[in-house]
């Protein structure tokens, strides 16, 4: 520990003194991690200014792009051309997918009428209850900061400017930096903090992604031969077993589950299991294959308490479609032509039966992140629904907002890639599509 003055070191926890220069104290050989140790950095040199503060100083010599950032801007745009290219290509190929992204437009837009129409109907506010527990302790301190808050989410303003400065619609009028929204990749700030929600919510929304997908997968690896099985040996012992896990796993609810792995990993086994990192990396703000691997020692139990509820469902669902095909008259036909059982099962009966997992992928990805809210505050979770959560409670409405924009815009673009699966294993949805 260096930089220490003698003084300061004979007196009780180090806090005597206060002009002791204590910003100034440092390890000699930290043992952080480098990301960590450069952000302790950065905060000790670089000042935080509030964004109505900041704003005045945009003018300055710091505003000015580098020329690395004026590449990266160029590159990202190039980017962004070359997949507005790639999904036009698509679309001309494939009337289908064509239709079902010029439908995703007025979908997302009513959408984002409702969301933001939800947010402004509760009466108030975060600022506004700020102020009245303002006025009712008898402070006028923060009144300052309450004009700011006013100011840099324009409250002021009509309801539809606000609207068009959240969704980015009104910088397509003035092209300023200060009017980006969600259109543009910028979802703003949160009321309560001041910080950027894409800060807020980048690592919880990566995480969230890959706990929902490694759901889905465990829910198709643990549901499909289960279900071919049971409709396969109808009635027959494993049938039944199946059949009785299954109701089981769906009258147990998610969070019980959460909590019942817990108390037999802690009592028998001696380990916890919440979080998804160990402390070594918990706060690591960097990934490394380390933290990566270190993630995958844990994001697994999540993954068992939110999959199977879907698991057992799918279960039946395959279960039932499957028993409804090998009774079709294709199926008995091949039969009498002598195709091998397994070869008939596989290629005509379970790849129709599969239809229904395809087109569930639209509606699980909201599911699992608003219907895992509860599990994730029970296994200490970073993810998407604890914060989505604690914004609405704390009326921080465009935080709020915003997450509810996030989860709509997933389950449209998630109805987008199940129909696209659903065309490339479906033969009769190409063939009505009209596509080559």
């Amino acid at each position: 520990f260096r930089n220490v003055p003698k003084e300061m070191v004979f007196t009780w926890d180090m806090l005597g003194l206060g002009g002791g220069g204590r910003e100034t104290f440092f390890f000699d050989e930290p043992y952080d991690s480098p990301g960590a140790i450069a952000q302790v950095k950065e905060a000790m040199i670089k000042a935080t200014l509030p964004p109505s503060i900041a704003q005045s100083f945009s003018g300055g010599s710091e505003a000015k792009a580098s020329s690395w950032k004026i590449m990266g801007t160029v590159f990202r745009y190039m980017l962004f051309v070359g997949l507005i290219a790639f999904i036009i290509l698509v679309a001309t190929r494939h009337p289908f997918i064509g239709r079902r992204i010029l439908i995703m437009i007025p979908t997302l837009l009513f959408i984002s009428v409702v969301v933001f129409t939800i947010i402004q109907l509760p009466p108030g506010d975060y600022v506004t209850t700020m102020v009245s527990r303002l006025e009712v302790l008898g402070e006028e301190a923060d009144l300052g900061r309450i004009e700011d808050l006013k100011t840099l989410f324009k409250l002021d303003e009509s309801i539809v400017d606000q609207y068009l400065y959240w969704t980015g619609l009104k910088w397509f009028t003035t092209f300023s930096p200060a009017d980006t929204g969600l259109l543009q990749g910028n979802l703003g700030r949160s009321m309560e903090t001041s910080k950027l929600v894409n800060d807020m919510i980048g690592d919880r929304l990566l995480l969230t992604v890959f706990i929902s997908v490694g759901t889905i997968l465990f829910t198709w690896m643990m549901a499909l031969p289960i279900g071919i099985f049971s409709a396969v040996r109808q009635y027959s012992i494993g049938d039944y077993i199946a059949t009785f896990v299954g109701f089981l796993g769906m009258c147990i609810p998610n969070f019980l589950l959460a909590l019942l792995l817990m108390f037999f990993a802690s009592k028998f086994l001696g380990i916890h299991v919440t979080g998804l990192f160990s402390s070594e990396y918990g706060a690591q703000p960097e990934w490394t294959w380390g933290k990566f691997v270190d993630l995958l020692k844990h994001i697994w139990l999540p993954i068992l308490v939110l999959g199977v509820t879907g698991t057992t469902g799918m279960i039946r669902v395959m279960r039932g479609n499957l028993l409804d095909e090998l009774k079709k008259p294709y199926v008995v036909t091949a039969r009498a032509k002598g195709v091998r059982p397994l070869k008939l099962l596989l290629k005509y009966p379970v790849r129709l039966a599969l239809n229904p997992f395809i087109s569930s992928i639209g509606v699980l990805f909201p599911q699992l992140i608003s219907g895992g809210a509860i599990v994730a505050m029970i296994l200490s979770l970073p993810t998407i629904g604890p914060q989505m959560i604690y914004a609405l409670t704390s009326e921080d409405m465009y935080l709020a907002g915003t997450l509810l924009m996030l989860l709509s815009t997933l389950g449209v673009v998630g109805t987008l890639v199940s129909d696209i699966l659903l065309m490339a294993l479906d033969p009769r949805i190409r063939m009505s599509s009209g596509g080559r």
